[in-house]
């Protein structure tokens, strides 16, 4: 994949980027690159354009009824642990799908903790929830069946 190992993510427009196309993208970036990507200036840029796209994969069959706040702490943007992570809130309820960008004073049901290259290949198809949680880089707070059905609730674009 020299191609993708060449492509200027800096100049890349990720809001005009389909998402099976992202999933391409990330599947074919030596994790390096994805970690140069998640702590360069193109990271908040990335983090909202996925996050601002869930509502539309959103599958509200998939989720019945289920009401629940979902907070997601991306790591890694910062020097010290926990310094500069990227917290959104996905609340699911009533057949939607909506996102907050920031913590709120709610109580999640469920809080899920990862750095931002993982998190690409999770949202991308190109990574398994269970998989990055047996290894540590996923880590699951509260309700561990939603997190194990999360995925489900989504259309996620396969590369």
């Amino acid at each position: 994949m020299a191609a993708l190992d060449d492509l200027d993510l800096e100049a890349l427009d990720f809001g005009a980027v389909e998402p099976r196309e992202f999933a391409r993208i990330v599947k074919g970036l030596p994790g390096r690159r994805l970690a140069e990507l998640m702590a360069g200036p193109q990271r908040r840029r990335v983090l909202d354009e996925v996050f601002g796209r869930m509502h539309t994969q959103f599958k509200p069959e998939a989720a019945g009824g289920r009401d629940a706040l979902i907070r997601w702490r991306i790591t890694g943007s910062g020097t010290e642990p926990g310094d500069g992570d990227d917290v959104y809130e996905t609340h699911i309820a009533q057949g939607a799908c909506t996102v907050t960008s920031e913590r709120t004073d709610r109580t999640p049901q469920l809080s899920l903790t990862m750095a931002a290259p993982e998190f690409l290949r999770l949202v991308s198809g190109n990574a398994s929830g269970p998989t990055l949680f047996f290894t540590r880089k996923l880590k699951v707070k509260g309700d561990i069946r939603l997190a194990g059905g999360l995925t489900y609730f989504f259309d996620i674009p396969r590369a």
